[in-house]
């Protein structure tokens, strides 16, 4: 028997991979609090290219409703007024030369709830991909087992333990939602 072919903690690293790309785009949605990681999903059009707001300028928070956003170009400004009014955030810049000011109005309940549906969607789309992994994990154990390199016991022991670490990752999952929706609902 060669159970050493299986390794279950790459399948533990590539869930863990998910969560951390979920943790990430929690940090984008804005809960009333201004923060330099709400801008980390934007991307502008730069040199001919996307890149990465943080690629272009320094974000900074001056004031606890406040965000600054310094470009390192002058002529990056106007791209980087468009990335952030586009990005659905609900944020309108203040264009002071190279330095934009984004004032973090109120949410009210309605933009709530619309933020809370995102965070559901990001969750899902995490819980998507722990399955995914989940299957690969399953579909190699299978091939193990017709190659008779794992015997039908251990495939059933691998199994349980594949699914017992996606149900840990999605707990984890709905936990860090728990925590966000209740952040994001607290006035």
């Amino acid at each position: 028997m060669a159970d050493e072919d299986y390794d279950i903690n790459d399948l533990k690293r590539r869930m863990q991979g998910a969560l951390s790309v979920f943790k990430n785009d929690l940090a984008g949605l804005r809960t009333g609090r201004a923060s330099a990681s709400l801008l980390d999903p934007i991307v502008v059009a730069a040199y001919g290219s996307t890149m990465p707001l943080n690629q272009v300028a320094t974000v900074s928070v001056p004031e606890p409703r406040m965000l600054s956003v310094q470009v390192w170009d002058k002529g990056m400004v106007h791209a980087v007024d468009k990335a952030i009014r586009e990005s659905n955030l609900g944020l309108n810049p203040i264009i002071e030369g190279t330095l934009l000011r984004l004032p973090i109005p109120e949410l009210n309940t309605e933009r709530r709830k619309e933020l809370v549906k995102i965070a559901h969607k990001y969750v899902e789309a995490t819980k998507v991909a722990v399955r995914h992994v989940r299957r690969d994990g399953l579909d190699e154990l299978k091939d193990l087992e017709k190659e008779g390199l794992i015997s039908e016991d251990s495939l059933r022991v691998y199994s349980d333990r594949v699914q017992k670490i996606t149900d840990e990752a999605i707990a984890e999952a709905d936990r860090m939602l728990a925590a966000k929706e209740q952040e994001i609902m607290q006035v």
